[in-house]
């Protein structure tokens, strides 16, 4: 399998962190795009030209990073990422999707701070931050159980935080919510973090 991917991208990170918890490695050749060359998006045989894109090994190509999570944790039989049907799982995809957001939110606040500034730039710098530090509050409110196997919402999450300190470090986060720092400190030291730590390559998601 071929995963087309920019190494400072959270939405690659994820991805990158789910073939190493699942075992896959030894399956997936990395290869950097640029998501903003226009030419980049024939090649992924991704329409939206945005990483990752995953070519499997039927050449058929998948996207956005939940669908490419789930479609590798089907490939093995090492560990599984999704919970089946029970309140896990949706537990496990909520967190994932609140995570997501986050980097939304994030990705959306970097773009407006590169603006200009005008009152409607300051407007939704407030908005889009506003919703980051709530979706760290309810990271904070739903801190999984010790012990507890690790899922994909524990690495959406973790991916995420990761990513706020990565860009916005001078507004670490970790100072006011002491118990989930210590939960990310926890799961930064896995392997599977250690080894896709991000790397500005070219502007990415």
């Amino acid at each position: 399998m071929e995963l087309h991917i920019s190494p400072s991208s959270p939405f690659v990170r994820k991805t990158r962190v789910a073939i190493l918890e699942l075992g896959l490695e030894d399956q997936v050749e990395e290869v950097i795009s640029i998501p903003w060359d226009e030419g980049s998006a024939d090649v992924m045989q991704n329409p939206v030209g945005k990483v990752p894109a995953l070519i499997t090994d039927d050449g058929e190509s998948l996207f956005d990073s939940p669908v490419i999570c789930e479609y590798l944790d089907s490939l093995s039989d090492k560990a599984t990422l999704f919970p089946p049907i029970s309140p896990a799982r949706w537990t496990a995809l909520r967190r994932q999707a609140l995570a997501d957001a986050l980097l939304d939110a994030m990705i959306a606040r970097r773009v407006e701070g590169n603006r200009p500034g005008d009152a409607d730039t300051e407007y939704w710098i407030d908005r889009h931050w506003t919703a980051v530090q709530r979706s760290i509050d309810e990271m904070a409110r739903t801190i999984p159980a010790a012990g507890k196997p690790i899922d994909i919402g524990d690495i959406a999450v973790a991916v995420a935080l990761a990513q706020l300190l990565y860009r916005f470090g001078d507004q670490d986060w970790r100072p006011a919510r002491p118990e989930l720092a210590s939960w990310f400190e926890g799961m930064m030291q896995r392997p599977s973090f250690e080894q896709t730590y991000p790397v500005d390559h070219e502007r990415s998601r």
